[in-house]
């Protein structure tokens, strides 16, 4: 039987190994020459300016230079119309992937019913436990982004938030339409409302619209509002401290990263997510893996052993240990994590701070590998669009026999069938 202390012993041991490995990492980094800075990804020659910018001729390379998307709309938008009287009030879930729907729902409800908007709070991961926007979020740049278009107050005159506020529930991208003839009479009949975000993933799978065709099926992409491009790629930035940390924690894996060029790859892995999720499924080989079969899957599309990796697993498991002896260099936040934040910010206690780091992590990492298709999967790459970071890798999306890194391309990026597009020109 294994005790407790048994577990607390292994624990120390597995901190001591990742110190260790740093420790050597750093040292080999102080050593650094020329000859380190290039790396061999499926034979094809990886230049010092990115991590995998693979040549063909056909396409014009998998991934091209980074182009610098240019936004569809312009702020403001529209002139105010009169403001109605009324209030939005709405709440955060503590996971940061759902923030980018409910805020965009948020500010499109808000707008077209000329209400003004309530600040949210933040729900935390324990039971009744909240924190304010603006522990999280730059409370001054969304105000000033969205001003001019709506209104965003922090606190709601007493009457406002003494009265019965009626709940109502939104579809994931609410529209225009469905505001006006399902929520605008009631928020004439109350004046003020609670809003929740319907953030069921199968929501994002109705809001694509299937036609048949000569018995073809076409996509047609989701058109997102120019509102919510606004509220989400104009105006929610994380608060000054914590953007700091997670620029200093990706400062930290660049300089691990000293065999190619200061770039890594992150892969969202959380043991108990994949564990529930491969229960009982029936179509492993295709969209449910391990630790060890992702790891394998990065091998073999080319990914050299001295790559360094990025797991969002929230401190290190035991289950990892067969990725760690395929790519060494993997590490965990609470391995790469100034020692001085890790009580600051709650680390391995399953905080919502470590939720949004992981987030903040995929999103800046050089190649970004889902395991699960979720929202964190989809707001991420939503990000990543922006930002021109279109290294994404899908491992579901061919047979475990292609071992060419196109056919793993996010469909996200290769049929560009992300909402996000709609917002770019």
């Amino acid at each position: 039987m294994i005790t407790i202390r048994d577990q607390e012993k292994k624990m120390i041991t597995i901190r001591n190994q990742e110190k260790k490995m740093m420790m050597e990492v750093s040292m080999s980094f102080r050593n650094l020459t020329e000859e380190n800075l290039s790396v061999q990804y499926d034979l094809i020659k990886v230049s010092k300016q990115s991590l995998i910018k693979l040549s063909d001729s056909t396409s014009g390379g998998i991934w091209r230079e980074n182009l610098s998307l240019k936004l569809c709309w312009r702020k403001p938008l529209s002139t105010n119309e009169e403001q109605a009287k009324g209030y939005i009030f709405f709440t955060l879930t503590d996971n940061p992937e759902d923030h980018i729907t409910q805020i965009a729902d948020a500010v499109v409800v808000a707008k077209y019913l000329g209400a003004t908007l309530v600040l949210p709070e933040i729900r935390g991961t324990k039971t009744g436990h909240k924190r304010q926007f603006g522990d999280i979020y730059d409370t001054k740049r969304f105000m000033t982004s969205l001003d001019g278009t709506i209104e965003v107050v922090k606190d709601p005159p007493m009457e406002a938030s003494n009265v019965n506020i009626t709940n109502i529930k939104v579809p994931l991208m609410v529209t225009k339409d469905f505001i006006a003839s399902k929520i605008q009479p009631i928020f004439k009949s109350k004046g003020s409302l609670m809003l929740s975000t319907d953030l069921s993933f199968s929501t994002l799978a109705k809001a694509k619209e299937i036609i048949k065709k000569d018995n073809v099926k076409i996509d047609q992409n989701v058109k997102m509002d120019p509102y919510a491009c606004l509220a989400i790629f104009g105006a929610l930035e994380l608060q000054q401290e914590l953007n700091q940390l997670v620029s200093t924690m990706v400062g930290t894996l660049r300089s691990l990263s000293y065999k190619t060029n200061g770039q890594f790859v992150a892969v969202d892995m959380k043991v108990e997510s994949l564990a529930s999720m491969c229960k009982g499924n029936v179509m492993k080989s295709k969209h449910c893996f391990n630790a060890k079969e992702i790891a394998e899957f990065l091998k073999k599309i080319g990914f050299q052993r001295h790559a360094t990796i990025y797991l969002t697993q929230s401190g290190w498991h035991s289950s990892l240990d067969d990725f760690r002896k395929i790519f060494p260099n993997t590490f965990t936040k609470d391995a790469i994590i100034p020692a001085y934040e890790k009580a600051k910010y709650q680390i391995t206690k399953d905080s919502e701070f470590e939720k949004v780091i992981d987030f903040q992590l995929c999103t800046q990492a050089d190649v970004f590998v889902p395991t699960i298709s979720n929202l964190f999967y989809t707001n991420v790459v939503a990000k990543r669009i922006a930002s021109g970071k279109t290294e994404v890798l899908d491992p579901t999306q061919k047979a475990s026999s292609s071992f060419a890194v196109v056919d793993y391309v996010s469909p996200y990026i290769s049929k560009k069938s992300h909402w996000a597009y709609s917002c770019f020109c």
